[in-house]
């Protein structure tokens, strides 16, 4: 049985008329004939009554009609919705994020979601260090992480760059500045994750150190401050957090923690959009665009270095050349 003895089943039916229902379907009356009475022998049943005038539906035939109309409705449904994912306007959308970007991840996902309301979005959150693999597993589309990115199956794109924060007790003298340096912090302990969750943070922090002169005293932790966990050390006076995002610690910690600005013209992370070379889902696709679109100049992010109290720097465009050239005529 294929659907097309459904289909043409379902036109005798409505029209009760061979003659009729062969017209609306495009075809000869005796194939028609031929393709109802295959039905009815791979069913076991009859399903219509003949005669030389008129066509009845037997109780078989009308239980049938029922259900074979659901059937036919289903699958144009189940095509329908192919077509949708196909051309990106609906779907499930994987996705992977680092710690620190849930509050840009979601302002870039309600954007898209008022273009596409009938797009499912499932939100993971996986560390930098560990996105890699999430793709090679096919457990995200999508990933906003932290470089670097040594997957060669995998490309990327600069989104901004984000500024690193110091996250401490309120309870402390350095609470009280609105932004510190590295050299504030040389006698603090510094707390630190496995490297392998975020390598490339991990290697900018001590390169910020070694550059500064200091040898902090590390204290590996297996938490960070966005976790309670993490947040219990800070409390605890265990040592501090350089962190990335905003207010980047537990949020029931809000009386007890703060962070500070790092005052340093290197203090930042690059945060790229990862996505799969051989991508061919448009839905993926789209969603990159979107988010790129975003962080474009007039987008809807450019505002967001006040809007996140300075923790975002849009990644600078190189000057056009009559630009330059002008500035060097003026000096």
């Amino acid at each position: 049985m294929e659907l097309r003895h459904l289909r043409y089943f379902v036109a005798v039916a409505e029209e009760l008329n061979f003659t009729k229902a062969a017209k609306r379907l495009a075809i000869t009356q005796p194939l028609l004939s031929r393709q109802v009475r295959d039905l009815e022998l791979e069913i076991g049943a009859q399903l219509l009554d003949r005669n030389s005038s008129r066509v009845f539906l037997t109780s078989a035939g009308s239980r049938l009609l029922t259900e074979a109309r659901v059937v036919l409705q289903r699958a144009a449904q189940a095509v329908e919705a192919t077509r949708q994912v196909e051309a990106g306007v609906a779907g499930t959308l994987r996705l992977g994020i680092a710690k620190g970007l849930g509050d840009i991840v979601s302002r870039i996902m309600s954007g898209y979601l008022r273009l596409f309301p009938a797009v499912e979005i499932d939100v993971k959150d996986i560390a930098s260090g560990f996105q890699s693999e999430a793709f090679d597993d096919r457990r995200i589309d999508v990933g906003f992480m932290r470089p670097p990115l040594d997957n060669p199956q995998l490309t990327s794109r600069l989104l901004f760059q984000q500024r690193l924060s110091v996250v401490l007790r309120k309870a402390s003298p350095l609470a009280k500045r609105a932004r510190l340096r590295l050299k504030d912090l040389a006698q603090e302990n510094l707390l630190m994750i496995d490297r392998r969750v975020s390598p490339g943070f991990d290697d900018k922090t001590l390169e910020l150190y070694r550059e500064a002169g200091i040898s902090p005293k590390v204290i590996p932790t297996a938490t960070m401050p966005y976790d309670e966990a993490g947040a219990i050390l800070v409390a605890s006076g265990k040592g501090i957090y350089i962190a990335v995002g905003e207010n980047p610690y537990y949020p029931s910690f809000a009386d007890r923690l703060t962070a500070r600005l790092l005052d340093e013209p290197a203090a930042v992370m690059p945060v790229h959009i990862v996505w799969r070379k051989n991508e061919h889902a448009t839905l993926a696709l789209e969603f990159v665009k979107h988010a790129e679109r975003m962080f474009e100049k007039g987008g809807e992010f450019g505002y967001m270095g006040q809007s996140l109290a300075g923790a975002l720097v849009r990644s600078p465009k190189p000057a056009k050349r009559g630009k330059r050239n002008a500035a060097r005529r003026r000096r």
